[in-house]
């Protein structure tokens, strides 16, 4: 799907020919004389249209109208917010076979957050899963023109918005894949597709290269899968060579049966969502190489299926990690932070300025915030700070949760250094506690998108979350650091002068 940003109002929108013209009103819409401004005006004085979020009116050859179909949206106050909310609610006009070219035009002023907001919520309410659908009906949207009134005003949002749909796209599609279409080689295979990209590198590690560093955590989780664990190096350098990277890490267990601790039947078909996180590193990178910010940023993603198998590690056995610290494994199911805790131990290679895993990790999480919120665990607070604001920013929030040390209580073992799983109660701390004994002082944060990276019943399927957030957090980064530079350009000029 191509996005086209061009100056328009609504005169000019009236002699667009398109499928579908839609037309963002918002609240106090100051009509003009063209035909689009008085058939707003009508409508709403008629009471047949509400310019409130969400709110609606179809209509079909308009006379001096060139779209053959034209809808009247309500954008309420006009953010982003407002304007995801409506055009979220706009899914079977966009996905109609008959369109494919819809033109958005706002009837207002445009803000670039809307604007970027808005080139999302087209994307997500047109997207269609077909991988493995192929009697499915492709998407027939193939091209969308947002118009303003000043595309200078907007143009890097929207460039942004762009970037994020195809991020976001990516990670639904590897989130959306059957396991059997998405194994732990399919996904190192994807990861190298992201290596064509300008400043983007790959490096897959298999079984051997992981047994001589030591990530035996990790290794236990994947010895009961005939598919063979995969370890996921991605590099993206835009920033200086002496420039700390983020560190990203995301859970790739392929598909989890819970192990010798085996889930129950009913509804195990999602726990191909168990690597959503790793899906999210794909889509950030993939994001990364759309907006070639100058930053630095690594993604780590451990890949491997947890499977019961005469082979595979049980209740009670006592695994060795890379940092050397020794783990009794008490349930099998809980084998996301026995993946990552190996992964965050690697991390503290690159030096990092900051770490942030993200893992489909604890059903705790589900229950403490739905599905509306990730949580967020961190050691800094500077840290937990940046990832929440840029959570609000990007529509895509998280809620931070405590890491009180009385929470690593449950955690002790009589037989290694510590157990993986603590109970009940506290669920999801107690696994954040658990991923934080391989972190030491290193900026770590914690993500569990258990809650919010996909969806059942009948919308089953992978939002792309946290996608958004992350990539929004690493544009906040790069701004700081270059109005952290601008300053000391400044000095040394003066200090030369």
């Amino acid at each position: 799907m191509n996005f086209d940003l061009k100056t328009l109002e609504l005169p000019a929108a009236a002699t667009e020919k398109c499928d579908l013209l839609v037309v963002l009103v918002p609240e106090g819409f100051k009509p003009g004389r063209d035909a689009l401004s008085t058939l707003a005006a009508l409508a709403l004085k008629q009471g047949d249209f509400s310019a409130k979020p969400g709110k609606s009116l179809p209509l079909y050859q308009v006379p001096a109208v060139a779209a053959r179909r034209v809808l009247l949206l309500g954008v309420g106050d006009g953010s982003a917010r407002s304007v995801r909310q409506a055009l979220g609610a706009t899914g079977a006009a966009l996905k109609a076979p008959q369109t494919k070219r819809v033109v958005l035009c706002f009837a207002g002023s445009a803000q670039a957050d809307a604007v970027c907001a808005a080139v999302q919520a087209v994307a997500d309410a047109s997207y269609v899963y077909t991988t493995t659908k192929p009697k499915a009906e492709a998407r027939s949207l193939a091209r969308v023109v947002v118009g303003v009134p000043d595309p200078s005003e907007v143009r890097v949002a929207f460039y942004q918005g762009v970037a994020l749909v195809e991020g976001v796209e990516f990670a639904r599609e590897w989130g959306n894949r059957p396991a059997n279409h998405a194994t732990p080689t399919m996904l190192a295979n994807a990861a190298k597709t992201l290596a064509k990209q300008p400043r983007i590198q790959c490096k897959v590690m298999g079984p051997s290269e992981v047994e001589r560093l030591g990530m035996g955590s990790f290794m236990a989780v994947a010895k009961g899968s005939e598919e063979p664990l995969r370890f996921i190096e991605l590099r993206y350098s835009g920033g200086a060579k002496d420039q700390a990277p983020v560190v990203l890490v995301g859970k790739g267990i392929t598909f989890d049966t819970g192990g010798i601790s085996i889930k129950p039947a009913a509804e195990m078909d999602e726990m191909k969502f168990d690597m959503c996180g790793a899906a999210s590193v794909l889509g950030v990178f993939r994001a990364l190489a759309e907006l070639q910010p100058a930053i630095n940023v690594v993604g780590l993603i451990p890949a491997c299926e947890n499977m019961p198998d005469g082979r595979s590690v049980k209740p009670g056995d006592v695994v060795t990690s890379m940092s050397g610290q020794t783990i009794e494994v008490l349930n099998t199911d809980a084998e996301g932070r026995l993946i990552l805790c190996d992964a965050l131990t690697y991390a503290a290679r690159f030096k990092p300025a900051a770490v942030v895993d993200i893992a489909t990790l604890t059903g705790a999480c589900v229950i403490a915030l739905g599905g509306v919120r990730s949580g967020l665990f961190s050691n800094n607070d500077s840290l937990a700070q940046a990832l929440q604001a840029a959570g609000e920013s990007a529509q895509d929030p998280c809620w931070r949760m405590p890491l009180d040390d009385d929470y690593a209580d449950g955690l002790k073992s009589n037989f290694a250094d510590m157990g993986n799983v603590a109970g009940r109660a506290g669920g999801a701390i107690t696994a954040a506690k658990f991923l934080q004994k391989f972190v030491g002082d290193m900026p770590w944060a914690h993500l569990d998108i258990a809650g919010t990276a996909w969806k059942g019943g009948a919308a089953k399927g992978s939002t792309g979350r946290p996608v958004g957030l992350l990539v929004q957090y690493l544009l906040d980064r790069e701004s700081d650091a270059a109005s952290a530079a601008k300053p000391t350009a400044k000095r040394a000029r003066a200090k030369a002068a």
